[in-house]
């Protein structure tokens, strides 16, 4: 069973009241993998019950506000914190702490770095000279750029490559890799496009989005393989 926190949306299409929404293809890839998808809205009272639960975890990508914090700036008293935000700081240390095994996707792995320490970029086209769109209005579907993985990295040993073709659409990024994570892919600019926690069960989290890349064989599914796998064994 792989919960897949929701992304959350004050009033849309679907509703003028808040409700949560996901993309069907974080569901589709855990499934193709093995494993059984369950979506997990931000109930605080049973978080630890998700924890129990659950045998691994998803935390998706989403375009939300973080707080002042995570980018090392002063937070103000009346900062209103993003519902999701609220639920997933505590969440993500939680989860860190369980060793649960957990796939960290886009804003994914800005959220687990976030909950170890580290500081993000809020734009990462103010702070990094490159040619790089990395917010890109390419289909999700097409790759956009290149990243290097990292030789000797679990991420090295699932997709069974030194380098690749990746989508993106990112504005934010981890400004650095915190104490207890490794590196493991990083962009020709230098924008960090991956880490892992050596420590963990498996704790992976990417930059990219791989649930468009659901071929049988590709290393993009190998990465939904390998967290249904980690899951099973406990």
């Amino acid at each position: 069973m792989i919960g897949i926190l929701l992304d959350y949306v004050a009033e849309g299409s679907f509703s003028s009241r808040p409700h949560y929404a996901l993309r069907q293809g974080y569901f589709d890839a855990i499934e193709a993998a093995g494993g059984m998808p369950v979506a997990l809205p931000y109930q605080h009272g049973v978080m630890t019950d998700y924890l129990s639960a659950m045998d691994g975890i998803v935390i998706p990508g989403g375009f939300y506000p973080f707080p002042k914090s995570y980018y090392g700036e002063v937070t103000d008293t009346d900062e209103v914190i993003h519902p999701r935000v609220a639920f997933e700081s505590d969440f993500a240390k939680a989860i860190l702490d369980e060793d649960k095994p957990v796939f960290g996707i886009c804003a994914g792995l800005q959220v687990l770095g976030a909950a170890m320490g580290a500081m993000l970029y809020r734009d990462l086209h103010d702070v990094i000279d490159t040619e790089i769109d990395h917010l890109n209005e390419k289909p999700a579907e097409e790759i956009a750029h290149e990243v290097a993985i990292t030789p000797g990295t679990q991420l090295h040993d699932i997709v069974g490559c030194d380098t690749m073709g990746v989508n993106t659409a990112h504005r934010e990024a981890l400004a650095e890799i915190p104490d207890g994570a490794t590196m493991n892919a990083i962009a020709p600019d230098g924008v960090i496009e991956g880490m892992e926690i050596p420590s963990r069960k498996f704790a992976m989290a990417v930059q990219w989005h791989p649930e468009f890349f659901r071929t049988p064989g590709d290393p993009n599914q190998a990465l939904f393989e390998h967290l249904v796998e980690a899951a099973s064994n406990g």
